[in-house]
């Protein structure tokens, strides 16, 4: 886990943003993909260099997680993932990718 501390999912992601990680991956089938390059990925293409979890204030699932990845290629983006019922990413894909300690 990264030594900054955010309050809110935007500012953790705004951080994110200007520290390169442009890129926005999800989780789809069996490929993670980037939103703005539309490159795809297996998960060993891939590492996760930072987490930050949000926790919702009233609600249990409304908890959240951002990802900040970095694929062997150079390019860089976060995932977002929810842990509430409602979303649609790959959850067992996403655990495939290593995490390192930076």
């Amino acid at each position: 886990m990264d030594k900054e501390n955010f309050e809110t999912l935007s500012q953790a992601t705004n951080y994110l943003t200007k520290e390169g990680y442009q890129d926005g991956f999800r989780a789809e089938g069996d490929k993670i993909v980037g939103s703005n390059t539309s490159k795809q990925y297996l998960p060993e293409e891939m590492k996760i260099v930072k987490t930050y979890r949000f926790e919702g204030m009233t609600n249990p699932q409304d908890n959240t997680v951002i990802f900040a990845i970095e694929a062997n290629d150079g390019n860089k983006g976060t995932l977002i993932m929810s842990y509430s019922a409602q979303h649609d990413q790959n959850v067992e894909l996403i655990k495939k990718i290593p995490e390192v300690n930076v």
